[in-house]
């Protein structure tokens, strides 16, 4: 390869670079945006412009290029520039789909575990190569720094079951003292707990946001260190800090009537915040920082007088200072990431509502493990309950009560908190703590692994996973430590790959790599926006729900379910008579929202029964019919799609003319009647539902005479034995169809008129 390609690779790993900043910042912004919106201690603007702040300030203090990037996961003296290049190239591509992906899904990862096994991947696939083509090559643990990566993996699984121990018992003993009734508490104990709560925070700045910066070297007027001073008068700062911000505290309690809480929040994402960019940064920077720094190095050194496969990068092991306006730029990007990325507020999603005290839709479904973890805490706690005296039981009941709190939350209706500020200090104080405890002893930690955990442990300790919900929360914590660890598995698996692909078909192999990327990136964003549409149709549900009241909100819904029920229904019988298998896959895909559609509105049955006026549970009893026989009707078409894909997919012969004729003339039949029932519900003209009933009528006569015919059909060996299956099937579900339909209709009357 000529110089000129290596400066196109330099160019595409900083292209990389802006992609990898907007997906990591996507994926980490949970770690600082969970505690401030679940809490909603603030608009939904001040708490990212704090966090903007703190991700400027970060990125400003920032060490520079990550050392793990050059040095930490191989040794970058026993490889050659091309190598190198070939490396930190597979590890980008990598990088950014496998972020782009768990974005996509709402699902939080470490963007540390991510970068770490992509480098690991593409540097033992270029070490593989080294040694099996090259006769002077050295083993496998000269060229990678193999204890770095096991203690990655070890910190995980620490970092996991200590957060979440860590927060649930801290919460609880917060709860126990305050209870979730706090107000009156807070005004003699909330100096005291805002003293410790924000004296940890700062703390953490100092440790995890000074030390890990480029002022850490600086050099003081006692010649000292700035690190070194830091961490020798640790104990002095925790002190003077307490006394300090306690007395601060207590002053604008008292003259600013300061709502302490809120200011613990707002500081601890700060904190998080300027964490984030000055520590996480690198993971996104720092293997192209760590290209350019090589391809400066081979220019300067080497020239044209060695080539770029005889010029080992012994200087990468050297120390590098990255230009601050690198930083300021990618601190930025980062900024306006968070201000504009729907991915981003998709994972913050995720995890807000696997913590928030009430119940309601699950995003997660249950597993064997869930269950069987909540038949043993049930069991255990049953124990419990029977060891401790009576009393004590009572008092710690009495804290833990949730019945003004609950009627306060329903009170505010969409703009209630899925957990009060009291958990979401805790939440930033605990993480502080454990971060900057991990840092000061060198130990690895991920910031994604110890919020998140944290916030679980403390939903756990405030009974957020109560017996309704808490399968589903289990189910949920579990789909998301256990893709922690598949992120180490597939990114090392990926970068392997796209490595040992790349060394050997150079520049056509970056090409395909890049277009296979963008592809890529280009089908995850057309599956976002599908679930942001889907998204958008249930909150549109809700304000429904709110604007409209229970019954104009029920028309709605229904009238818009019978218009999807009247497309799909044309769209599968006319595909299904030319046989068009595309199309069939587009309904029978559609059926299949269609049937989760019907699931959700039976699913929110609670919440909608509750508003309907208390003098009216007979109009409770109808929607509840209508719900059902909605339901009924999804189901039915899907034994409608599901039957005609198959027929058409595995080939069978095709429908005679006169059965598609027959089908033809009864999907127009049961079309009509939908449409009509359809135009009943929302003009209420309920004279018109006698003709309804006779149209379904007439839908069962002409089925029956079907019915007849195919038989006559068989009798003469005139039909096919798949064939006939199938237009059995066909005609008992329309039949199906057709009469829950009607009921439908009876049962919105009914509603409607007893509401």
């Amino acid at each position: 390869m000529t110089m000129n390609i290596y400066l196109v690779i330099v160019i595409v790993l900083f292209i990389l670079a802006v992609s990898d900043l907007i997906v990591g910042v996507s994926n980490d912004a949970v770690n600082f945006l969970n505690s401030a919106i679940g809490s909603k201690v603030a608009s939904f603007k001040v708490i990212l412009l704090i966090a903007g702040l703190g991700i400027l300030v970060g990125a400003t203090f920032s060490g520079g290029m990550m050392e793990v990037a050059r040095k930490g996961i191989f040794h970058p003296q026993y490889f050659y520039f091309n190598e190198i290049m070939f490396i930190f190239l597979a590890v980008m591509i990598t990088d950014v789909i496998m972020l782009d992906l768990f974005n996509t899904f709402g699902m939080p990862t470490s963007t540390t575990v991510s970068i770490v096994f992509d480098i690991l991947g593409a540097s033992l696939a270029v070490s593989v190569i080294k040694i099996s083509t090259q006769a002077d090559a050295l083993t496998i643990a000269q060229y990678i720094n193999t204890s770095k990566a096991l203690a990655i993996i070890s910190a995980i699984l620490l970092s996991v079951i200590v957060a979440f121990i860590a927060g649930a018992i801290i919460q609880y003993i917060v709860r126990l003292i305050f209870s979730f009734n706090y107000t009156k508490r807070l005004a003699y104990l909330g100096s005291l707990f805002g003293g410790i709560a924000i004296t940890s925070i700062t703390y953490f700045m100092l440790i995890k946001g000074v030390k890990g910066s480029a002022f850490a070297n600086h050099v003081m007027g006692n010649g000292e260190l700035l690190k070194d001073w830091i961490e020798q008068q640790s104990i002095p700062i925790i002190i003077y800090s307490f006394i300090g911000w306690t007395i601060l505290i207590q002053l604008l309690r008292w003259v600013f009537k300061l709502d302490i809480l809120k200011m613990i929040v707002f500081v601890g994402t700060f904190a998080l915040a300027m964490a984030f960019a000055g520590n996480d940064l690198v993971n996104f920077i720092g293997v192209p920082l760590a290209g350019f720094e090589s391809y400066k190095q081979f220019t300067q050194q080497a020239g044209e007088m060695i080539s770029a496969n005889n010029f080992l990068m012994s200087g990468l092991n050297g120390k590098v200072q990255t230009p601050i306006y690198f930083l300021v730029l990618a601190g930025i990007i980062m900024i306006l990431t968070l201000w504009f990325s729907k991915k981003a507020r998709d994972v913050v999603k995720t995890s807000v509502d696997l913590a928030r005290q009430d119940e309601g839709d699950e995003k997660f479904g249950s597993s064997p493990i869930a269950r069987g973890i909540i038949k043993q805490t049930v069991a255990t706690n049953e124990l419990i309950n029977k060891m401790l005296p009576a009393r004590m039981l009572h008092a710690i009941q009495k804290q833990f009560d949730q019945t003004e709190s609950t009627k306060r939350m329903k009170s505010l209706g969409k703009d209630a908190p899925a957990f009060d500020a009291l958990r979401a200090s805790v939440n930033l104080v605990v993480a502080s703590i454990l971060i900057a405890y991990a840092t000061s002893y060198k130990l690895p930690l991920s910031t994604t692994y110890v919020t998140f955990m944290v916030a679980m442990g403390t939903s756990l300790a405030d009974r957020a996973w109560g017996r309704e919900s808490a399968v589903f929360r289990i189910t949920g914590v579990l789909t998301v430590i256990l893709g922690w660890f598949f992120t180490a598995l597939i990114a090392m698996t990926a970068s392997f790959t796209v490595a040992y692909f790349l060394y050997y078909a150079g520049i056509w192999g970056m090409l395909v790599m890049l277009t296979i990327l963008i592809f890529l990136v280009i089908k995850t964003n057309k599956i976002h926006k599908k679930r942001e549409a889907h998204i958008s149709k249930k909150e549109s549900q809700e304000e429904n729900l709110v604007k409209l009241g229970v019954i104009e909100s029920c028309k709605l819904e229904i009238s818009q379910s019978l218009a999807e029920y009247d497309e799909a229904i044309r769209g599968i019988f006319n595909s299904l008579f030319v046989e068009d298998n595309k199309q069939l896959k587009k309904y029978n895909k559609k059926i299949k929202q269609i049937n989760k559609d019907a699931k959700k509105l039976k699913v929110d049955m609670h919440k909608t029964v509750s508003k309907i006026q208390e003098d009216s549970e007979e109009a409770g009893h109808y929607y509840i019919q209508v719900l059902d026989y909605l339901r009924e009707m999804a189901h039915s078409l899907s034994f409608i799609s599901q039957p005609a894909l198959e027929h058409v997919e595995n080939k069978h012969k095709s429908l005679t003319p006169e059965q598609i004729e027959e089908l033809r003339e009864l999907k127009d039949c049961l079309c009509k009647l939908i449409l009509l029932i359809k135009e009943i519900i929302e003009t209420q003209d309920y004279d018109k539902v006698d003709e309804a009933i006779q149209r379904t009528e007439n839908i069962g006569e002409r089925i029956a005479m079907m019915s007849k015919k195919q038989v006559k059909r068989i009798k003469n060996d005139q039909a096919s034995t798949k064939a006939s299956i199938l237009y059995f099937s066909l005609i008992h579900e329309t039949k199906n169809l057709a009469f829950n339909a009607i009921n439908l209709l009876k049962s919105h009357r009914d509603f409607i008129l007893k509401g």
